[in-house]
């Protein structure tokens, strides 16, 4: 067995896989309409699906919002230098809600950055 993808709802389709593209630098592996249920699936990532665990962004047609609830976390990426990263990431228009630096109680360095949605990505760093 093996962990395949994580599934967000988004309320503009575009507007994410611009943000997961072009901000987190992700590649579009496969985008699918399914007019007869009026949604739309676009599957990201950082290598293919054989390889990789993806994110699977869902959109259901006329819902441009969603709760995010309070049992949702986030979503972690690895990165050479979250420094660097959230230098890049706030060039490319991204918003990072916490600047790098250590965790609290330890020496990782992580940030966060939202997503169009509201939807928070941990940037982590190699641990000490």
């Amino acid at each position: 067995m093996r962990l395949l993808h994580t599934m967000l709802r988004v309320g503009d389709m575009e507007r994410s896989k611009a943000f997961y593209v072009e901000v987190l630098e992700m590649t579009l592996l496969r985008e699918h309409k399914f007019p007869e249920g009026e949604f739309t699936l676009a599957f990201l990532g950082y290598a293919d699906e054989s390889e990789s665990t993806v994110l699977e962004l869902t959109h259901n047609w006329g819902q441009s919002e969603y709760d995010l609830g309070n049992a949702y976390g986030h979503i972690a990426i690895g990165v050479d230098d979250v420094y660097a990263a959230c230098e890049k990431i706030k060039a490319a228009g991204g918003n990072v809600v916490r600047e790098a630096g250590p965790m609290a109680g330890g020496t990782t360095v992580i940030a966060f950055v939202e997503d169009p949605d509201g939807y928070k990505i941990e940037l982590l760093g190699d641990k000490n």
